[in-house]
Formats: structure tokens, C-alpha cells, sequence
């Protein structure tokens, strides 16, 4: 099973959703084609209220332990969590994911003649 496949199954098992959208973003991202590493799910769910953010994405991760925790697996999740109260005052509109400002290994090129890079002024 696909890992997006797998990971619409288990969060419609734990959460009664009334909205739960789940979308590979890798394509965006310094991975091979048809990855599925870099995901953003938005998720309307009645068990969100009255909790706070933190508590909302630790239930998503317990739930996606297994998908976050396997090599080659789930590298980044985005989440948009909201109570139904929530959601209808946002404006029911999903944000947009920023692009992706880094870049693979394969970019890095180590110091010519020895160098070393500083950063942050510090040598």
C-alpha cells in the first residue's frame, strides 16, 4: 500500500472527519520522482476542540508513528488541524504550502583548498 494510501486509512480510523485531505507534496521538494516523503494533510475533526495545537499534532503523530518513524519513509507533514468551529471561521481555505528553498545533498561541495566555512561570524 502506498504510503498516502496509508496514511488517508489510519487518520479516517482515529478521527471522525468530516473534511480530511491528504496530499503528496515531494514533487516540490530535492527527492526522486514519485516519492512519497513530504505530505500536507488538513483535517476538520470534532476531537479538536477545546485542544491545543500541540496536543492535535501529537495525536497525528501517534497515529503516524510507524510512517514517520521507517527509513525512507515520511521526511515532513504538514498539518492543518481545525475543530468544525474553526474551520468555518477560517474561511474553509486550506494554506498554501511554501516552496521549497533547500536543496539535496548532491548540491553540497565540500570547502576548495582546505577552507572551512564559517557561519554566524564565528571562525
Amino acid at each position: 500500500m502506498k504510503i498516502q494510501s496509508t496514511i488517508e486509512t489510519k487518520l479516517k480510523e482515529a478521527f471522525d472527519a468530516s473534511i480530511l485531505q491528504v496530499e503528496n507534496e515531494s514533487h516540490k521538494h530535492s527527492v526522486p520522482p514519485n516519492s512519497e516523503t513530504h505530505f500536507k494533510v488538513t483535517m476538520v475533526s470534532p476531537a479538536f476542540a477545546g485542544q491545543m495545537k500541540v496536543k492535535r499534532h501529537q495525536a497525528i503523530y501517534k497515529v503516524l508513528s510507524e510512517e514517520l518513524d521507517m527509513a525512507g519513509g515520511v521526511h515532513a507533514l504538514a498539518l492543518h488541524l481545525y475543530s468544525p468551529q474553526e474551520w468555518e471561521a477560517s474561511g474553509q481555505e486550506v494554506p498554501a504550502s511554501p516552496n521549497c528553498m533547500g536543496g539535496s545533498k548532491a548540491d553540497l561541495k565540500p570547502a576548495a583548498s582546505g577552507a572551512q566555512k564559517q557561519s554566524g561570524g564565528h571562525s
